[in-house]
C-alpha cells in the first residue's frame, strides 16, 4: 500500500465539500477548493495511513475471532448414517 490514502473522485468531492462547510461553519470562514484538496491531501497523507492501520487491526481482530470458532461454526457431525437408520428403526417397532 502506498503511504496516502487515497479516494475515489465522488468521495473526494464530498470530502472537500466538508471540510469547506466545516470551516463556515466553525471558523467563520470560506475555504476555497485549492486550499481544502490541499487539506484534504494533507489529511490523508499524514492521518489517513493511521486510520487506514486501525481499520485493518479492527477486521483482523474481527476476522481472528471467526476463524478461532471455525470448529463451532462449521463443524460437521461424523458418521451419521447407522445411528439415524438405527433410530428411525427404533421408533417403527
Amino acid at each position: 500500500m502506498n503511504d496516502a490514502v487515497e479516494l475515489k473522485d465522488v468521495a473526494r468531492k464530498d470530502a472537500i465539500a466538508s471540510l469547506q462547510r466545516y470551516f463556515e461553519e466553525n471558523f467563520d470562514r470560506e475555504l476555497g477548493d485549492m486550499p481544502a484538496g490541499l487539506l484534504l491531501n494533507y489529511i490523508l497523507e499524514e492521518i489517513g495511513p493511521a486510520i487506514y492501520n486501525s481499520a485493518i487491526a479492527d477486521a483482523q481482530a474481527r476476522m481472528q475471532l471467526r476463524v478461532a470458532d471455525l470448529t463451532g461454526e462449521l463443524f460437521a457431525d461424523e458418521f451419521r448414517y447407522w445411528p439415524k437408520v438405527d433410530a428411525k428403526r427404533r421408533t417403527k417397532r
